[in-house]
C-alpha cells in the first residue's frame, strides 16, 4: 500500500496533516466498486484548498453518485515534493492514498493564473505527460474548470477538456457522459468530439491559433465540424434548487478558513469595470432565507465550527440579509456561533446587521473603496461616495468595532497622483472618526488596515483592453504610498508588483504561453503566489527561451475591434456592453445598478434570466 511508504516521511516535513487524510466527514467508499474516479486536483496547499468553497460543493455532487467516487488531491509543499520525489513516490489522492494516474479523470479547478506552474509539476509528479498530444488511451483524461478557464489558452498544451461556467450540473454531465462512452468502447477523442458540442465544454485540441507577422492575435478556428466557433459558458439559474454540501470534511490542521461558508448569492449586479467575477457570475442569483437557514444547520451540526461565513460578491446586496442574519443569530447563538460579513459594499445598509452579528463577537469589517478620489471611483464604477464610507465606520466604531480593513488598487486606469493621495486621506479621515467617538463608547486599540493591490487587466472586463502600469510605475505608486502613510493606528500594505506583472501576462495570454510556461516548471517555477518561492529571475528566463516578451501581454492595449485570444468562449456578457462600459469609464460617467436600470449586457438574451427591469432593457 502507498500509505505504507508516505507514513514514515511525515515527521520529516512541516505540516504532516497535510498529507493524511482520514477527517471527519470525509467519503470513504470502495474503489473497486466504482464505475468512475474522479481526482479533484486544487493547485496549492492543502490547507488554502480546503478553504475553498467550489472544491467542497464539487466533492459533495460527485459523491453523491453511488458508482462514482471523487478523492482530493493537493500540490505537496516543497519539503514534502522533495522527500516524494526523492524516495520514487507519486502524486497520491488522500482518501485511498492512490496514485493519481490510476484514475479515470483528473481534475483541476483553476482558481489563479499564477497556480499554472503547480498544474503542471502535479502532473509529473503524477507521472502522467504534462502534454495532452503525448497522452495515450491508457493515461487519465485531464479536465479543468473555475474562473481561469474562461482564457483557458495558456493551458491549452496540457489539458484536454475545460469546463467554462457553473460546475454543478455541468461536472455530473461529465461524469456521467465519460462513464458511458467508455462502456460502449469509444475511444478518448470520440468522446471528446461528442463532449465538444455540448453547453460549457471546450475542447482545445479541436482548434487552430493563427497569428500576424508583428505576432498579434488573429483568429482561433475550429478543425473539426463538431467543435463550435463559441463555447457558451454552462448556467445554474435555480440557486435553491442547485445541490449544496449538508457537511464539509473537517481538517486536522489549520487551515485559511475555519469556518462554515454559506454561499448566499452569485453574481452581482454593480457592474465594477475592473471585477472580472462581477462580469463572469452574471446575473445575480440569490438562496431563500429558508434554504440558506436548513444549509446553515445542517453544516453546524456536521462540522461543529463556531463561525458562519456569508459568501457573496457583495454580501451587502443580499435582498434580505438584516432577516438573515436576525435567523441565523437566534438559531445558533445558543452554541456562540457568529456570523461575518465579508465583502461589504459602503453603501450597504449596515446598522441592524451589525448589531445582531455582535451578540456573539466582533468579526472585522472590511470594505473596498478601491480608489482614493470620488473621480476615479466614478471611472472604475464604484458608484459609492466617501460620506457613505465614513458614515458607516462612525456606526461601526459607535457600536463598538475598532478594526477596519480598507482595500485600494493602483494602477487603475486613468489614476492621476491626485487619485493616489486620496488613499492615506481617507485612511486618516477614517482614523478621525473613531477619535470623534467619546471615549468611554468606543473599544479601546484602533486598527485600520489599508492593502493596496496592483489593477491587473482581466478578459470579460470594460478594462480588458487596457494595459497594465509598467513594473517601475507600480513599484513608484507604492514608494510615494508608504511615503504618505504615517498615520496614527494605520497600517498599509501592498503587494509584490512582479507577480501582478506575470499575472496580467497569462491573464490576457494566447496559446503561445503553454511553452514558456512549461519551461518555466522545468526551471523549477512552482509556488509562484507565495513570495518565498516566487522566482521571477526564473520566469524571465523561461520567457527569454521562448523568445517571447511578458511586457507584451502584460503592457498591452488591444485595439477595441482587435479579435482577442478569448473570444470563443462565451460568458453571456456581450463585447458591445463591455465596449459601451469602457467609454463611460474615458469620460468618468456611472452605470446605476442593474436592479435599478438594464444595460443590455446581454445576459437577459443568453440566458432568459437576471434581475434587471427588461422594460428598460436598451
Amino acid at each position: 500500500m502507498l500509505y505504507d511508504r508516505i507514513a514514515p516521511l511525515l515527521p520529516r516535513v512541516q505540516k504532516p496533516a497535510r498529507y493524511t487524510g482520514g477527517e471527519v466527514n470525509m467519503v470513504v467508499k470502495d474503489p473497486a466498486k466504482m464505475d468512475v474516479r474522479f481526482a479533484f486536483c486544487f493547485a496549492d496547499t492543502y490547507e488554502v484548498g480546503m478553504s475553498h468553497l467550489g472544491m467542497k460543493i464539487l466533492y459533495h455532487i460527485l459523491n453523491k453518485e453511488e458508482k462514482v467516487y471523487c478523492e482530493r488531491v493537493f500540490a505537496p509543499w516543497v519539503d514534502m515534493e522533495a522527500l516524494m520525489r526523492e524516495n520514487g513516490i507519486p502524486l497520491f489522492s488522500l482518501e485511498t492514498f492512490s496514485p493519481v494516474r490510476e484514475f479515470d479523470l483528473v481534475g483541476f479547478t483553476l482558481q489563479y493564473e499564477m497556480s499554472y506552474t503547480n498544474v503542471l509539476n502535479m502532473l509529473e509528479l503524477a507521472g502522467i505527460p504534462k502534454l495532452a498530444a503525448e497522452r495515450g488511451e491508457e493515461e487519465p483524461l485531464v479536465v479543468a474548470g473555475g474562473p481561469c478557464a474562461f482564457n483557458p489558452e495558456p493551458l491549452c498544451d496540457f489539458i484536454d477538456l475545460f469546463m467554462v461556467g457553473d460546475g454543478e450540473e455541468q461536472i455530473l454531465d461529465l461524469v456521467r457522459q465519460y462513464d458511458a462512452f467508455r462502456k460502449q468502447g469509444a475511444t478518448k477523442e470520440q468522446f471528446l468530439l461528442h463532449m465538444a458540442g455540448r453547453q460549457g465544454f471546450y475542447i482545445p485540441r479541436f482548434y487552430r491559433d493563427s497569428y500576424d507577422e508583428a505576432g498579434g492575435f488573429l483568429a482561433l478556428t475550429p478543425t473539426r465540424p463538431e467543435a463550435p466557433a463559441t463555447i457558451l459558458k454552462a448556467f445554474v439559474p435555480d440557486m435553491d434548487a442547485a445541490d449544496y454540501p449538508d457537511r464539509f470534511i473537517v481538517p486536522f490542521t489549520e487551515t485559511v478558513f475555519d469556518r462554515v461558508s454559506l454561499e448566499i448569492a452569485r453574481g452581482c449586479t454593480r457592474g465594477c469595470r475592473f471585477c472580472q467575477a462581477g462580469m463572469l457570475y452574471r446575473p445575480q442569483r440569490e438562496r431563500s432565507l429558508e434554504t440558506l437557514k436548513r444549509q446553515a444547520a445542517a453544516l453546524i451540526a456536521s462540522t461543529g465550527y463556531e463561525e458562519i461565513s456569508l459568501s457573496a460578491l457583495s454580501t451587502g446586496d443580499y435582498s434580505c440579509l438584516p432577516e438573515l442574519v436576525r435567523g441565523l443569530m437566534e438559531q445558533h447563538k445558543k452554541d456562540r456561533v457568529s456570523v461575518s460579513l465579508p465583502s461589504l459594499r459602503i453603501d450597504s445598509v449596515l446598522g441592524e446587521t451589525l448589531e445582531e452579528t455582535r451578540q456573539v463577537k466582533k468579526t472585522s469589517l472590511t470594505f473596498a473603496p478601491e480608489a482614493g478620489s470620488q473621480r476615479l471611483r466614478d471611472v472604475i464604477n464604484k458608484g459609492v461616495q466617501e460620506e457613505q464610507l465614513l458614515d458607516n465606520v462612525s456606526d461601526a466604531f459607535a457600536k463598538g468595532w475598532n478594526g477596519v480593513k480598507l482595500y485600494f488598487m493602483i494602477g487603475l486606469p486613468t489614476e492621476t497622483e491626485e487619485d493616489l493621495l486620496g488613499i492615506p486621506a481617507l485612511a486618516k479621515k477614517v482614523t478621525e472618526r473613531y477619535f470623534a467617538v467619546p471615549k468611554e463608547q468606543r473599544q479601546r486599540g484602533l486598527r485600520v488596515t489599508c492593502s493596496a493591490s496592483s489593477f491587473v487587466p482581466k478578459p470579460f472586463t470594460p478594462f480588458q483592453w487596457e494595459p497594465q502600469n509598467s513594473l517601475q510605475q507600480l513599484m513608484d505608486k507604492q514608494r510615494f504610498l508608504r511615503e504618505h502613510f504615517r498615520i496614527r493606528g494605520v497600517e498599509f500594505n501592498w503587494h509584490e508588483p512582479h507577480l501582478s506583472f506575470l499575472e496580467a501576462a497569462f491573464a490576457r495570454g494566447d496559446r503561445r504561453l503553454g511553452k514558456v510556461l512549461l519551461r518555466a516548471q522545468e526551471l523549477g517555477c512552482r509556488f509562484d503566489g507565495w513570495n518565498d518561492c516566487f522566482r521571477f529571475d526564473l520566469w524571465m528566463q523561461a520567457f527569454a527561451d521562448c523568445g517571447l516578451s511578458c511586457e507584451s501581454y502584460a503592457y498591452k492595449r488591444f485595439d477595441l475591434d482587435a479579435p482577442l485570444p478569448w473570444d470563443h468562449i462565451d460568458c453571456g456578457v456581450s463585447k458591445a456592453f463591455l465596449r459601451r462600459e469602457w467609454e463611460k469609464a474615458q469620460r468618468a460617467e456611472l452605470s446605476p445598478d442593474c436592479r435599478l436600470h438594464c444595460h443590455g449586457c446581454g445576459i437577459q438574451a443568453k440566458f432568459g434570466k437576471g434581475v434587471c427591469p427588461v422594460a428598460h432593457a436598451r
